[in-house]
């Protein structure tokens, strides 16, 4: 296969995004095709880039003319085009979340197994992103010894539409599948507490927030999330080991002397904090594609965030710490 043929459901600024970068940017793939439920903006679209629109995802998918899947749909629609996609023998990149209910996720991990064949990739970028791998080989490494506590944070300049159940379900989800990916372990219990709310917070939403989990082994996280900090996009992540501690790298900004001051710019928003990591996830699911595999985050991992999720939402509605459950992994989903 010289050239991967994509298609791409929902046409939204994140899809319109992504296709510039792969038709753009990386190498041996071309989106060709885009559906989205509002029609007459697809076909908007699809004349900027010079590519095809289709007014079914559906149609679009089972095309002869697409060989692969992109999905940036609503949440909810999700998992309609990823088991299209499946029904289709396609490979199928999802957005993160694979799905807004851990029954959701499910099926579609129960359809994957069925059709006998791993196809789907969730869009968890961070585990592409060149600090948080730097992180990873650190403790994988054992030279710190065994981690012990991560303290994180994940801050947004602001956040109109926020609700209360956002921070967790679209922002924290993040830490969620990367820390699990981290450690290598899952999570044994959930807690949401609330700081003093800023008055910056739109509606009833409460904010910041701080997420705690606790691992298997014992690993106590704290994440907090302040959606609207209103100083910037801020990541952080320390990993404190039995013998050192790892600290995620900042972006790399040159440091401005001005108006008797000495500053070091940083990013506004996600789009200019992880440009890397999505040009490193869509090239390496490219590549994983012409070569018959997936080998980014899978349909299970897709599942297990959104149970862990779930088990936090409850935490926080609840004002208690929640045990997090889990199916056994099957053995499709063992590498």
């Amino acid at each position: 296969m010289e050239e991967l043929k994509i298609g791409l459901v929902g046409t939204g600024a994140i899809g319109r995004t992504h296709i510039e970068r792969i038709n753009n940017t990386l190498q041996g793939a071309k989106v060709v095709g885009c559906a989205d439920a509002n029609v007459d903006f697809c076909k908007s679209v699809a004349e900027k880039y010079a590519i095809k629109a289709w007014e079914s995802g559906e149609e679009m998918i089972a095309s002869d003319e697409i060989d692969a899947v992109v999905v940036t749909t609503l949440d909810p629609f999700h998992e309609q085009y990823v088991m299209a996609a499946i029904k289709a023998g396609k490979y199928v990149f999802c957005e993160k979340p694979l799905a807004p209910e851990a029954d959701a996720c499910k099926r579609i991990v129960e359809a994957e197994m069925a059709a006998g064949k791993q196809l789907v990739q969730v869009g968890f970028m961070r585990r592409y992103d060149p600090g948080y791998n730097q992180l990873k080989k650190a403790i994988d490494s054992g030279k710190y010894g065994l981690p012990l506590m991560l303290h994180c944070v994940h801050r947004n300049y602001d956040a109109p539409g926020f609700t209360t159940s956002m921070p967790v379900e679209n922002s924290m989800i993040h830490e969620i599948d990367v820390l699990r990916w981290l450690l290598g372990e899952n999570y044994k219990t959930a807690e949401v507490v609330f700081p003093k709310t800023t008055r910056n917070a739109e509606g009833e939403l409460r904010d910041p927030q701080i997420m705690y989990l606790t691992t298997e082994s014992g690993v106590r996280i704290d994440v907090e999330s302040f959606v609207n900090c209103r100083y910037g996009y801020d990541v952080r992540c320390e990993v404190v080991c039995e013998e050192g501690c790892l600290n995620l790298p900042e972006p790399a900004n040159a440091m401005i002397r001005t108006n008797d001051s000495r500053v070091t710019p940083i990013c506004h928003d996600w789009s200019e904090r992880f440009p890397e990591a999505y040009n490193i996830e869509f090239q390496s699911w490219i590549n994983a594609c012409k070569e018959g595999r997936v080998d980014g985050p899978s349909a299970w991992d897709g599942y297990t965030a959104q149970v862990t999720a779930k088990a936090a939402s409850k935490a926080r509605d609840t004002q208690s710490v929640v045990e997090i459950k889990y199916d056994a992994m099957p053995d499709f989903y063992k590498k």
